[in-house]
């Protein structure tokens, strides 16, 4: 057996994403609340959130890929509702959610790179993860968002679609 890498984030994360993938019921709503609920735990007490989720993000990131991997679940939903809750945590806190949506993308991205996963297909879900965050906190968030994807996400541009009506 291969020796995990994770950071204690990392193994958390893990610990709690593999828990949500073995339970039963809608998996990617359970993976948005726990990564919810791991980045606000995560970045307690910091005075800069934004930061703190991009030193944190590819930890959590990791950690849910390495749980999906583990138990054979869809790694791609996995990528997709960590970024979501991320996106979703940091707008809670009051982080910079443009900065955070970035932050997670590019988390996921390495994460998904270290997993020996379809780099493509990752960047599409994580970017799709972000997009779909932004949209369910408000417009502003959802320009906001598209706008830091698309200049900062090499091939985001072409996942991106209009925002709802």
């Amino acid at each position: 057996m291969v020796e995990s890498t994770l950071t204690a984030i990392g193994r958390v994360t893990k610990k709690a994403v593999l828990g949500t993938l073995k339970g039963t019921g809608e998996q990617a709503q359970a993976i948005v609340e726990t990564t919810v609920d791991l980045v606000k735990v995560t970045i307690e007490g910091v005075s800069d959130f934004t930061v703190a989720i991009e030193k944190r993000g590819e930890e959590i990131v990791s950690g849910a890929i390495e749980a999906a991997t583990e138990v054979g679940g869809d790694l791609f939903m996995t990528i997709k509702s960590t970024v979501y809750g991320m996106v979703k945590a940091g707008s809670d806190v009051g982080a910079d959610v443009a900065t955070t949506a970035v932050a997670a993308t590019e988390g996921a991205m390495k994460a998904a790179a270290k997993a020996g996963t379809d780099i493509s297909k990752a960047t599409e879900e994580a970017v799709t993860g972000a997009i779909e965050a932004g949209d369910a906190i408000g417009a502003h968030a959802s320009k906001a968002v598209r706008d830091a994807l698309t200049t900062s996400i090499k091939g985001a541009k072409d996942v991106i679609k209009p925002p709802p009506k």
